[in-house]
């Protein structure tokens, strides 16, 4: 018999196939959970390990979120450097067909889910209705080159707003988001059209960007995000997200320009980084963003705390164990659970095991080892 130390999930907490992980992304849970494992609990060594396997958890799944835009963002690089300028199909054009095929080939392979497609789908269309107005009124300029595009606009542009939508879809469930505090969705729903409707009407009234900054710091303000990394969860004011999820948005916009993917008038003569103030415009962008996802998919309050458990954040057992990765559990992909890659459904429909140790089809769900010693105590007092 071999014995190794295996974690186990605090009671309430849902496994990697319960969260709707992707084969990929249970796969980094079951890594990191390995690494985890063959750290003794306790001490500063311990924590220091934990947290080191939670910041790179972190930022791969944070890279894995924006996959789509990564995606689409290196293409725009490529071709910007390699494309020849005289092809016979166009560089915008050459764009719209790989953005439509990393979209396909990302549904073919279940990188991303067909709910997830259906945000990108909602950006698409309401980034194309901007860009059309936004191009007319010279705010900025694609190459005037190409077919598939509506007007002055290519149509690849609207897969970089379904890229932001992407992002915000995917992070909600790969960091099983929760939200405490969050505002009606009337009200942000309210706040949003303002916004939008601001990005026209500025070119001939007054500009109200900054009150509406000071509405979303009233309307979001009191809200805390709960998002969980791997073992635990973490608690950011939602506010601070917006601000930092906009930077990146602000980054990758430099990257794209500096490509020639899109210019603005002042970068017609010379290429020069966009300024900062843009990052009021891509905050508030933000906002249109995560109402628009919430609307398909409603923002959760956070759920019961768990009971404090040993280690970082998962009770580590000692105990016999199949040979196998560490961590993994008798079936593999399902994150240290049996649950594998079947369906929600198929898991649905699967009696579940009551918090009393039996199973719901009579069997129990006993610990034989306990068993054997509770005979062996009742021999000892008879003898």
């Amino acid at each position: 018999m071999l014995w190794r130390r295996r974690l186990t999930r605090p009671p309430g907490a849902r496994s990697a196939a319960e969260r709707g992980f992707t084969t990929v992304e249970q796969r980094v849970d079951r890594w990191a959970l390995a690494q985890l494992a063959r750290v003794r609990t306790g001490g500063r060594g311990a924590r220091v390990v934990g947290a080191l396997v939670e910041l790179a958890v972190f930022t791969l799944k944070q890279a894995w979120a924006c996959l789509f835009g990564a995606l689409l963002l290196v293409v725009i690089l490529a071709t910007d450097a390699w494309y020849p300028p005289d092809a016979p199909l166009a560089r915008n054009d050459l764009l719209t067909i790989a953005a439509v095929a990393l979209q396909v080939l990302m549904l073919a392979t279940r990188l991303e889910t067909v709910r997830e497609m259906r945000v990108v789908i909602v950006f698409h269309v309401v980034g194309t209705v901007m860009e059309l107005f936004k191009t007319d009124v010279g705010s900025w300029a694609y190459a005037a080159d190409g077919v598939l595009r509506i007007g002055a606009v290519p149509l690849f542009s609207g897969f970089m707003y379904g890229a932001v939508g992407s992002y915000l879809t995917r992070v909600l469930r790969i960091f099983d988001l929760r939200f405490d505090r969050y505002p009606r969705r009337w009200v942000t729903a309210v706040l949003a059209a303002a916004i939008y409707v601001n990005f026209f009407t500025h070119h001939w009234v007054t500009d109200v960007r900054w009150v509406l900054v000071g509405a979303v710091l009233v309307v979001f303000g009191p809200c805390v995000m709960h998002y969980r990394v791997l073992t635990r969860v973490h608690r950011m004011p939602v506010v601070v997200a917006f601000l930092l999820v906009s930077s990146v948005i602000w980054v990758a916009e430099n990257v794209a320009t500096f490509a020639g993917a899109w210019l603005y008038p002042d970068q017609a003569a010379a290429w020069h980084p966009v300024g900062v103030s843009k990052l009021g415009s891509w905050f508030l962008l933000m906002i249109i963003s995560v109402v628009l996802v919430t609307w398909v998919h409603p923002p959760r309050a956070p759920g019961p705390a768990a009971p404090a458990a040993a280690g970082p954040g998962w009770s580590v057992a000692l105990g016999p164990v199949a040979s196998g990765p560490v961590g993994s559990g008798p079936a593999g992909p399902g994150g240290g659970d049996d649950d594998g890659d079947r369906t929600d459904d198929e898991q649905r429909d699967e009696p579940a095991d009551d918090p009393g140790g039996r199973s719901a089809t009579g069997g129990a769900g006993v610990d034989h080892g306990s068993r054997r010693r509770r005979r062996d105590r009742r021999g000892d007092r008879v003898g």
